[in-house]
């Protein structure tokens, strides 16, 4: 399996597909790099070269018991996109993996960097708290981190309802991509995503999406039931210096899966314009 090692002795794993233009794949929590495969296929397919790692402590990089917050995060999706030397890159980030692309690109700088996209986004804050009185009280964030050290695998059976809509009248439930959802989740390490949990969850990104000039597209679905719309993706685009608000009606958190063509074909025209 191809493996880097970073600065610090992680293991991170990745996969490095196609030739062309780099296009860069951050996933969420708690899956792995595979959540992203209808991505990963769609941009080999069309002339780029895709490289999509397994974060620290998730899928098949290394489960290691500390670092497991987003400098950390940005640091290792550093040391990938330097040890590939990727320049002119397009980072797309999913939920979790958005606050990896943003915190990546205002601490490390965007030399290496063409354009981003945030999709279904945790920035600007997930937290309830005096600053962002509408977001997710602290008594439901820590009841998923207990969750998370009790019975972790009936949590992400649990949370895929809401994960991919299938929750909502009419929607057909799909058992296969529910399984394929838990297999990525259970291959992680319970330590990673414990404390990734309150990475994902407490870190503010105001200040780091203040640094980006860069083009960022910022699509988020109104009925996400994981990272509601009003308190995030409207946020992030107006503190972003360059970005593109899209909205689409009735799509889930888990819309580059669900609705893969339509995000997909967006993605291609924004990285194309």
């Amino acid at each position: 399996m191809p493996i880097i090692v970073t600065g610090g002795g992680t293991e991170i794993f990745y996969k490095d597909m196609g030739s062309g233009q780099p296009v860069v794949l951050s996933h969420g929590w708690p899956v792995s790099s595979d959540d992203l495969d209808p991505q990963l296929l769609f941009f080999v397919n069309n002339g780029y070269r895709v490289i999509a790692h397994d974060r620290r402590g998730h899928g098949r990089s290394a489960h290691v018991a500390g670092g497991h917050d987003m400098d950390h995060y940005a640091d290792d999706l550093a040391a990938l996109t330097a040890h590939l030397d990727l320049r002119d890159a397009l980072h797309i980030g999913h939920s979790a993996g958005t606050g990896e692309v943003v915190r990546y690109l205002a601490r490390h700088g965007e030399s290496r960097v063409a354009k981003a996209a945030l999709l279904a986004g945790i920035p600007p804050l997930i937290a309830q708290t005096d600053a962002n009185p509408d977001g997710t009280p602290q008594s439901v964030l820590d009841g998923l981190q207990e969750q998370v050290a009790t019975n972790r695998g009936q949590l992400y059976l649990d949370v895929a309802g809401p994960y991919y809509g299938f929750n909502r009248p009419g929607v057909e439930k799909s058992d296969a991509l529910i399984l394929n959802n838990w297999r990525q989740g259970m291959m992680g390490s319970i330590k990673a995503h414990y404390d990734g949990l309150v990475a994902w969850s407490q870190t503010d990104f105001t200040e780091d999406l203040q640094k980006i000039t860069v083009p960022v597209l910022v699509a988020h679905g109104d009925d996400d039931q994981i990272v509601p719309y009003a308190n995030s993706a409207p946020r992030a685009a107006k503190l972003l210096q360059n970005a593109t608000l899209k909205t689409y009606p009735g799509f889930p958190h888990a819309m580059p899966i669900t609705h893969a063509r339509t995000i997909n074909a967006d993605l291609l025209e924004f990285f194309r314009s």
